[in-house]
């Protein structure tokens, strides 16, 4: 035992190395050190340092990315109550706080994100009932209802949707927002709907270089949406449609377009990318009312998302086939002409 461990009768084997590196006061003192012994030990060229308010760092020199991390979600859980009165831990050791913003991106490494090292601040996501003021190097986003936290190497983090939100609302930098929200779909991070309804949801879609990113970073979501459909269709062999096309009546208006078509079934398959939470009636306005068109002319629409589509391409093949099987079944659909689009 050396003297930078705390002398106590209750050991430290059931934490982990980070954790035996980082305790609050509380902790401390669960474990035999006094506050008065901790004070001592964080002296100028002691042992120990105080990393942040009740907060201790027990060793000499610079904090690890790691230990950064665990000192901000230990102080955000040590510190008051909500407004309601009600302690803030609930219960886990890190209370209900979790690593948001970039911190949280540089977790999952984004190549985009600046390394964990590198960065000034981490923010934590907290309920926003919760009294706290920013210090040191920690900073709060507060939320009405927080999300499921993710635990990447047992630290709580917030979903990769609300940590890009939470991200860009500091950033000014058009090229790194850019850069971040395009990365997240391109890597498989998440799908571009829900980031797009998390930046609608914090109200950055007013900001000129949010709306350029976000365009860029739907036309990146719909290129990887479109290429899973056809990896589906070609891997569960399914029979080739015309791609991309429009539909319209002879000599009539048109009808809108679709990602595939099966002109003898009449079935069409047409990717959704609009946001989770969009207003429906705004969604009926668009894509709901040609579907209800299109169906009255007896052409069966399936729908599919990005995320089903990632998730779940063995069960929409399935959908599909269903639709085209059933084809046969229906009464012939009523001649549309089919175009490029």
């Amino acid at each position: 035992m050396s003297h930078n461990t705390p002398l106590s009768p209750r050991p430290l084997h059931h934490l982990s190395d980070v954790q035996r590196r980082v305790l609050t006061t509380r902790q401390l003192r669960e474990h035999g050190v006094t506050a008065s012994v901790a004070a001592e030990r964080c002296r100028a060229g002691g042992p120990w340092q105080q990393i942040l308010p009740g907060v201790h760092l027990l060793h000499p020199g610079p904090a690890t990315s790691e230990e950064r991390l665990l000192a901000a979600l230990l102080y955000t859980a040590s510190r008051g109550q909500g407004a309601d009165g009600s302690a803030p831990g609930g219960g886990e050791p890190c209370g209900e706080a979790m690593i948001t913003g970039l911190a949280a991106l540089a977790l999952r490494h984004f190549s985009s994100a600046p390394p964990l090292a590198s960065l000034d601040h981490v923010d934590v996501l907290v309920p926003r009932t919760r009294r706290l003021r920013a210090t040191g190097f920690v900073r709060f986003v507060r939320a009405g209802t927080l999300p499921a936290p993710q635990y990447l190497a047992g630290v709580p983090t917030a979903p990769v949707a609300r940590a890009l939100a939470d991200a860009v609302a500091r950033l000014t930098d058009a090229v790194l927002v850019r850069r971040l929200l395009t990365e997240s779909v391109r890597h498989g991070h998440c799908e571009a709907a829900a980031v797009v309804a998390e930046l609608n949801s914090a109200r950055l879609l007013s900001r000129p270089h949010v709306v350029d990113a976000v365009d860029a970073l739907l036309a990146e979501g719909r290129a990887i949406a479109e290429g899973r459909l056809y990896d589906m269709v070609r891997g569960h062999h399914l029979p080739e449609p015309l791609w991309n096309v429009r539909l319209r009546l002879p000599g009539g208006p048109a009808l809108g377009g679709v990602d595939a078509y099966w002109r003898e079934q009449a079935v069409a398959v047409e990717i959704d990318t609009r946001a989770p939470r969009q207003d429906e009636e705004v969604w009926r306005g668009g894509f709901g009312r040609k579907r209800e068109h299109l169906e009255r002319l007896g052409i069966t629409v399936v729908r599919v998302t990005p995320k089903k589509l990632r998730e779940s391409p063995e069960e929409q093949a399935a959908v599909v086939r269903t639709a085209l099987i059933a084809a046969a079944d229906r009464e012939p659909a009523s001649y549309v002409v089919v175009l490029p689009r």
